[in-house]
Order: C-alpha cells, then sequence, then structure tokens
C-alpha cells in the first residue's frame, strides 16, 4: 500500500465509525471489570477490544435478520455503523491501515490474522466465503469437530500460538470442544513495540504502590529526567508513552490514565465508558518538563469468557435460541438452521518494562448445533504509585488494541 493510500485509508478509518468502535470498547471493558463485590481483591486485568470486535464483526458476516442488526448496533457503541457492511468495511481498513505489520521498518512487529474452523460435514455459503477471505483475509479450515474433538481444538491452539509467537499458548481448554460444536471464529493479535526513548534499567528502582485496601507494596519502577507527554486535568493525569514509529505516519502508544484519588480507579472507568468523547479529550498533545516521574513493570496475563458481559451490552440474539446464524454454511440438514453462540473465549497478556511492551491476545467465538488542552510548560509530577487504567492505541485512526487495569504491578 503506497503512502498516499495510507493517509486516505487512515482518514476513512479515523472517523465516526472509529468513535463508536471505540466506544464498544470502553463499555465492554467496564462489563469485563466492573468493580469487585464486598470484601473480594480486584484483580490486574487486560484484553483486547479489538480482537473481540473483530470477531464479533466476522460473525455478523453469517448472521441473518435481527441477529445480524444487533451485532451491528452494539458494536457500533449504539449507532449501528451502517450495518453488517459498515462493520466490515471497518474491519477490512482497520486492518490495512492500523495493524500492518511496521518491523522492517523498525516500527512494532503487529500480526493480526483471522481463521475460520468448520466441521466437515458443513460447506460455507459463498456469500460468507467471499467476505471472510475478501474483507478479513480469514484462512478456512475443515476439521472433524463431531469425532476428533479435541484433536479439533489442538489445531485451534496451535493455530493461535504461531499466531501470537508463543505468548498464548492454549485458548481452548481441554473439554471445551465437543461433538456439538460445529464452527469456531479465530482471532488473534500480536504486538511489539519499543519505547520511542527506552528508560535506562539501571534507573529502575523500587518504590511504594498503593493497593485500594489501602496496603502498600514494594514494586520496581522505571523512571526518567526526559521531556514527557503528560497532561493534568484536576483529579485526573494522562501519560502517553510512544514506541518508536516505522516507514509510515502510524504512531503507537501506550496512556496511562491515572486518577488523583488513590482509589479512584471506579469512577474514573465510569467515565471512560460513559462519555463517548472522554478520550479523545484527555490525550496529552505536547511534553513538559518532568519533576518526579516514576511507572511501574508490570506483567498481566487475563482469560475468559465474555459471553455474559456482552449480554449485559445488549448482545443477546446470537447466543438464544432465536439467533439467526443461518449465513455461514448450506442447510444441508435441520441443524445448520440453529446455530448459536455457545461462548466467547478471550485471552490477553501484556507485559511493559525498559525497552517496551509485548502483548498478545486471541478470541474464539464457538458455534454449537441448537479536546480542549489543559498542558501548560511547567514541571509536572507524574507517578504512577497507586492504581490506573492503560491503552495501547494507534493514534492515526484512534484504533484502542488493548486495554487494562493495574492494581498491583507485583502480581
Amino acid at each position: 500500500m503506497g503512502p498516499e493510500l495510507t493517509m486516505a485509508a487512515a482518514e476513512v478509518c479515523h472517523s465516526v465509525s472509529v468513535a463508536h468502535q471505540t466506544l464498544f470498547s470502553l463499555r465492554l471493558a467496564t462489563a469485563l471489570f466492573p468493580p469487585p463485590q464486598t470484601s473480594d481483591p480486584a484483580t490486574n486485568a487486560v484484553f483486547s477490544p479489538l480482537s473481540i470486535h473483530v470477531a464479533l464483526s466476522l460473525l455478523s458476516a453469517g448472521a441473518g435478520g435481527d441477529t445480524r442488526d444487533q451485532l451491528a448496533a452494539v458494536l457500533g457503541g449504539g449507532y449501528g455503523l451502517g450495518g453488517a457492511d459498515g462493520l466490515h468495511t471497518l474491519a477490512e481498513q482497520m486492518m490495512q491501515v492500523a495493524l500492518a505489520d511496521g518491523s522492517a521498518a523498525g516500527g512494532p512487529q503487529i500480526a493480526f490474522a483471522n481463521s475460520v474452523f468448520v466441521d466437515s460435514s458443513l460447506k460455507f455459503k459463498p456469500a460468507f466465503q467471499e467476505i471472510a477471505s475478501g474483507k478479513y483475509k480469514a484462512e478456512t479450515r475443515s476439521v472433524d469437530f463431531q469425532k476428533k474433538a479435541a484433536e479439533a481444538a489442538a489445531q485451534v491452539n496451535s493455530w493461535v500460538e504461531n499466531v501470537t509467537s508463543s505468548l498464548i499458548k492454549e485458548i481452548l481448554p481441554p473439554g471445551l470442544v465437543d461433538h456439538t460444536t460445529r464452527l469456531a471464529l479465530v482471532n488473534a493479535l500480536y504486538f511489539k513495540g519499543t519505547w520511542a526513548e527506552k528508560f535506562a534499567a539501571y534507573k529502575t528502582k523500587d518504590h511504594q504502590f498503593h493497593l485500594l485496601d489501602g496496603r502498600t507494596v514494594q514494586a520496581p519502577f522505571m523512571s526518567s529526567t526526559k521531556e514527557q507527554y503528560v497532561a493534568s486535568y484536576g483529579n485526573l493525569k494522562v501519560l502517553r508513552l510512544p514506541y518508536r514509529q516505522g516507514g509510515d505516519k502510524r504512531q503507537m502508544s501506550m496512556y496511562i490514565l491515572l486518577p488523583s484519588a488513590k482509589d479512584g480507579l471506579w469512577s474514573l472507568a465510569e467515565k471512560l465508558s460513559s462519555e463517548p468523547e472522554f478520550l479523545e479529550n484527555h490525550i496529552p498533545t505536547m511534553k513538559v518538563e518532568v519533576g518526579q516521574f516514576k511507572v511501574p513493570k508490570f506483567k498481566i496475563s487475563s482469560g475468559f469468557d465474555a459471553s455474559k458481559s456482552l449480554q449485559t451490552l445488549g448482545l443477546q440474539l446470537p447466543f438464544s435460541a432465536e439467533a439467526d446464524l443461518s449465513e455461514f454454511v448450506d442447510a444441508l440438514d435441520a441443524e445448520a438452521e440453529n446455530f448459536h453462540v455457545s461462548s466467547v473465549i478471550h485471552k490477553s497478556f501484556v507485559d511493559v518494562n525498559e525497552e517496551g511492551t509485548r502483548a498478545a491476545a486471541a478470541t474464539v467465538v464457538r458455534l454449537m448445533g441448537m479536546g480542549m488542552s489543559m498542558e501548560r510548560r511547567t514541571t509536572t509530577d507524574f507517578v504512577a504509585d497507586h492504581p490506573f487504567i492503560f491503552l495501547i492505541r494507534e493514534d492515526t485512526t484512534g484504533v484502542i488494541l488493548f486495554v487494562g487495569r493495574v492494581v498491583n504491578p507485583l502480581l
């Protein structure tokens, strides 16, 4: 793709569609990781809203009627994105622009791939096959779910492990896939970015981190005396840590959103999910001189079934007996008319250190039968010594790759 086409595609991609996809991402984050009840301890968490969004967009290619409309509405943050066709176009643009590998030119290494595993007794409809291969560049693989379910699950796991450079080894645990499985829509994402300005390892020192329950732990903090992209907004500070660019216009960045209150994590998460422009209005745009500057190293792994959280956002039909998922395969028998989604399995991993970040995610959708800048050029402290939210984002398009929270960097 030439630079002119890349820039034009980026302009199209950084549009209302991406804003609505971002809203879906942050609403899903709140649904997946709500405040803990009573005495349950909060945990670190990370997921890739992009991976889940693309996997469900691919699901919409096999959906019909109200089920397809509901997928478009929920994945569009409640706005629809121009129906399922809009979802397919957005996915195609994100893959071409935001998710192209930049490692050959010194930028972030990115792998992003889709695959569809189908039971050997079924045959895809040409229309679905065309969208899957054309828009999503999805490979289609025939497996024997009915008689060799464990073998088929192993093939899915192997494919994910390969795309994620072995960071995610077993997306499907033993026993999840059985003879009732007919289709598995799989997405996998790998990201490896080096900071534009690396942290000196010898400056990493232990420092207090305040936990939500009032206790403190000693954790390794990276530090720097160089100017940083920091913005202060009364009860919130936002840090932007850019990754080294490659030969194109893209800019990947990590954002750390640090509430002033040591227990301000939940109200910040609520603002992010309920105010569509909150993130865009709080992005640092200029460097400031820093006084104290400390960011903890952390490593997080998360895995869950997103089905219930997606249903709380209004995505209920695909999981129900009323699901219309009739556009995947030719109706060779009555069973093909009665597909529904049984699980949306997701795993993510992120490792943040002095060099940069390694992160990966995978999603399996299993079908079975039946602003305004307020920055000033003054010395600013940024000490992330209490729970915060982080994101990894491609800035020219606005696409969010990962969202997470850190409540204890030692966990």
